[in-house]
C-alpha cells in the first residue's frame, strides 16, 4: 500500500510544486486542482476567499461527518526564488543524491501531496480526516484564521489537527508566535544642499530602524537561558526597506518592515509600547514643521504562538503513529498551530522535511523523510480504520 501512495504522493506533488504560489500571486489554479482531484475520489470541498477572491483556502471532510476526525493542514503559498541560486528549475521536481528538490517540496507541498494521495484511503475511515489548506501564511499566517473560524464553527468537533510543517516527522508543541508592521514616512522634499528647509524621510526611517537595532540588541541579552527555543530570546529583524529617489534630493518617502518574533508569554505589544509612543511624538513634531509630513506604523499581521496546554492527547496519537518517543520539541519560526489552538483545537505540528531546506535556493525533501511520511498517512488511516 505504501508504495502506491509514494507513486501518487510523487505525482501530485509534481503537480503541485508546478503552480508558482509564491505569495504574491494568486493560488486559484492550485486550489482548482485540488478540488476537481478531491471531486475525482467524491469528496467536496469548500473554498473560504479572501475580500477580492483573488486567493483561497480550502477545506473538505474525507469520510464520514462525525466528531472524533483529524485535521491535516498545510499552507499552499511558498517563499520567492528571485535572487537566489538555484542549480535546478525551482517550479519542477528533480530527484538528486536521494533529494527531491523543487521550490515547496518540504515548506509544505510535500505534505500536502501526501494527505491528498492518503485520500481513498481515509474515505474508508470510521473517523474522517479534514483537510485544510490555506493561503499567505508565508506573509503573516493571513489567509488560515477565516477558515478555521468555519471549520470551528460548522465541522463535526475533530480531536485534533496536525499541521505538517516540516519537523523530521518529530512531534513539535510549541512554537513563537509573529507579528509583522510596516512603518511610513512622509517628508518634505527639497534640494540636498539645503536640509534645513526640508525633511528627510530616510534620515527618519534611519533612526528608527537604528532603534529598532538597539531593541534585538536588549531582547537578545534579556533572553531565557532555559527557554527551550533556539534562539531562546524574542527576535527583531528588518525585512524590507526603501527610500528615495536621488541622491542630491531629500526623500520624500521611505518605509520598512518588520517583524517581531516571541516566545510563549512574552507580549509583543509590550515591547513595542516605547517605540509606538516616539513614533506618535515624532510624528507629532514632523507635522509642525510641515503638515503633509509624518510618520505611521501598521500593524500587517499578528499570529499567536502554540504551547503544550491541552493537547497532550494530540501529542500521544501523533506520538503512536511517528513512534517518536523523545522530547517534545519546540521551533522558533512561526506557524498556522498556533491560531488552530486558538480556535480550540488540540494541535501538535508533525511533517517531513527539515526546516533547515525551506525558504533556501534548492529547497529540497529528502526521498526518505517523504517515504516517513507516507508511512504516517498509512497508519493514520488504520487508526481511523
Amino acid at each position: 500500500m505504501t508504495d502506491n501512495l509514494l507513486s501518487s504522493a510523487r505525482e501530485i506533488l509534481a503537480r503541485l510544486i508546478a503552480f508558482d504560489t509564491t505569495s504574491r500571486n494568486s493560488n486559484l489554479e492550485l486550489i482548482a486542482w485540488i478540488e476537481n482531484y478531491l471531486d475525482q475520489h467524491g469528496v467536496t470541498s469548500t473554498r473560504v476567499v479572501n475580500a477580492d477572491a483573488s486567493k483561497a483556502n480550502l477545506y473538505a471532510t474525507v469520510g464520514p461527518n462525525v466528531a472524533g476526525g483529524i485535521i491535516l493542514s498545510g499552507h499552499s503559498d511558498v517563499v520567492p526564488v528571485d535572487g537566489q541560486d538555484w542549480q535546478t528549475n525551482p517550479w519542477l521536481v528533480t530527484e538528486r543524491d536521494g533529494l527531491l528538490h523543487g521550490r515547496g517540496t518540504c515548506d509544505m507541498k510535500g505534505f500536502i501531496a501526501l494527505a491528498l494521495a492518503a485520500v481513498p484511503m481515509f474515505k474508508q475511515g470510521a473517523k474522517p480526516v479534514h483537510l485544510a489548506f490555506s493561503y499567505d501564511e508565508e506573509v503573516g499566517c493571513l489567509g488560515a484564521p477565516a477558515m478555521i473560524a468555519e471549520m470551528a464553527a460548522k465541522l463535526p468537533k475533530p480531536a485534533l489537527a496536525i499541521i505538517g510543517e516540516p519537523t523530521m516527522m518529530k512531534v513539535v508543541t510549541g512554537h513563537k508566535g509573529i507579528t509583522v508592521h510596516e512603518v511610513e514616512v512622509l517628508g518634505h522634499e527639497a534640494h540636498s544642499s539645503l536640509p534645513h528647509i526640508g525633511l528627510s524621510a530616510n534620515m527618519v526611517a534611519v533612526e528608527l530602524m537604528h532603534d529598532l537595532a538597539d531593541l534585538a540588541r536588549t531582547l537578545w541579552e534579556q533572553g531565557d537561558p532555559d527557554s527551550p527555543f533556539v534562539p531562546p530570546h524574542a527576535t527583531l529583524t528588518i525585512g524590507t526597506m526603501a527610500g528615495g529617489t536621488a541622491a542630491n534630493i531629500l526623500a520624500r518617502r521611505a518605509h520598512f518592515v518588520f517583524d517581531l518574533r516571541c516566545p510563549p508569554g512574552v507580549d509583543p505589544e509590550a515591547i513595542l509600547a516605547p517605540f509606538k509612543a516616539k513614533i506618535t511624538a515624532l510624528d507629532a513634531e514632523m507635522k509642525q514643521a510641515f503638515p503633509e509630513a509624518g510618520v505611521s506604523i501598521h500593524q500587517l499581521s499578528n499570529a499567536p504562538p502554540m504551547t503544550p496546554t491541552g493537547s497532550q492527547d494530540a501529542e500521544a496519537f501523533v506520538r503512536r503513529l511517528t513512534g517518536d518517543n523523545g522530547a517534545a520539541g519546540v521551533v522558533s519560526y512561526a506557524a498556522e498551530a498556533g491560531q488552530f489552538q486558538q480556535a480550540g483545537f488540540a494541535t501538535v505540528i508533525c511533517g517531513p522535511g527539515s526546516i533547515e531546506q525551506a525558504h533556501q535556493p534548492n529547497e529540497c525533501l529528502a526521498v526518505e523523510q517523504f517515504a516517513r511520511g507516507a508511512d504516517f498517512m498509512e497508519r493514520l488511516a488504520e487508526a481511523l480504520a
